[in-house]
């Protein structure tokens, strides 16, 4: 297969980082990868595992010479790296992003783009609750949903070349606008997460109910929320604190249906929730068609899989 980009440098070597090292190598996507990391363990540990060719501390000078760049940090580092990075970026580079809000990021890069370089925002919906160098593997992407929110004056060439690549990695590419995108994750992944860490911390406080008893007598939707909120938390504090009014909105709107729920329950509305619930079962039906999920439960039994025999389950961010 002849390599999309000559040059492809990574910004951040954890999951997603490592990831996109596997399958670009695996694929032959690229000549040369290039990464970048703060800690000189992730970095050591990145050449050891052999995703990148060369791994660098110094942000521009991993991105010298790259054709393709691809910040995969929380969202909040992203000013700060662009102003790093803009003068080592050279003219007709592609520069993108995976960060899970997009109206924020095109705020605090835009200021920092030299002249001739292609920024085209974007985001891989895939992920897992593990992170660092070695939770990377190159499925990730196969059958994921990678959302490209190109701005007004987007060089088509560039953009079609970034959806070809992302194509590459195995992900089913959607373009749509930044507010949009921010509004569409709000629901679907922002106010989960925000809904599991406000579940998992509420058990953990309860007077009534012990640590050892929430851990021992964890039921699978228990289990499944302290899942989501195992998820990193500089990188769910970033998303947060980055697209407020989307999720301020969502909130407001999930608060009104929460006490239209309490109120079935509390004046014993059977029909009502029964509704509810069997529309949300659709819903969960309706994924699965997609291929978005298995039907096959695992309850939370499934064990932490080893880096070698079993990889982590799939799970969108």
């Amino acid at each position: 297969m002849k390599p999309h980009f000559d040059h492809v440098a990574l910004i951040g070597l954890g999951l997603i980082g490592s990831s996109l090292g596997h399958v670009i190598k695996q694929h032959g996507l690229a000549r040369r990868v290039s990464g970048t990391a703060r800690s000189a363990a992730t970095r050591e540990t990145a050449m050891r595992i052999g995703f990148v060719d060369d791994v660098h501390e110094d942000p521009a000078d991993c991105v010298r010479g790259a054709d393709l760049v691809i910040l995969c940090t929380p969202v909040g580092t992203f000013a700060k790296l662009a102003e790093q990075m803009a003068p080592a970026l050279k003219p007709g580079a592609i520069l993108t992003d995976a960060g899970s809000v997009k109206c924020s990021v095109i705020e605090a890069i835009k200021p920092h783009l030299p002249e001739g370089v292609h920024f085209i925002p974007g985001h891989p919906i895939a992920g897992t609750e593990y992170s660092g160098p070695e939770a990377g593997f190159a499925e990730l992407f196969e059958g994921r949903w990678c959302i490209l929110t190109p701005l007004p004056d987007t060089d088509d060439d560039a953009l079609a070349r970034l959806k070809a690549f992302w194509e590459a990695c195995g992900s089913e590419v959607e373009i749509m606008t930044p507010d949009h995108h921010d509004l569409v994750l709000a629901i679907t992944s922002h106010l989960p997460h925000l809904i599991a860490y406000n579940i998992v911390g509420t058990a953990s406080d309860l007077e009534t109910v012990t640590e050892k008893e929430v851990i021992k007598f964890s039921a699978s939707g228990f289990r499944d929320f302290t899942r989501i909120a195992a998820s990193d938390p500089v990188m769910w504090r970033d998303i947060f604190m980055n697209n407020r009014e989307a999720v301020l909105e969502m909130l407001g709107r999930f608060t009104e249906d929460l006490a239209s729920l309490q109120r079935a329950i509390r004046w014993g509305d059977g029909q009502a929730l029964e509704e509810l619930f069997t529309r949300t079962r659709a819903v969960r039906r309706s994924i699965i068609e997609s291929g978005q999920d298995t039907p096959a439960p695992d309850f939370g039994r499934h064990g932490v899989p080893s880096q070698e025999t079993e990889k982590p389950a799939k799970k969108t961010a």
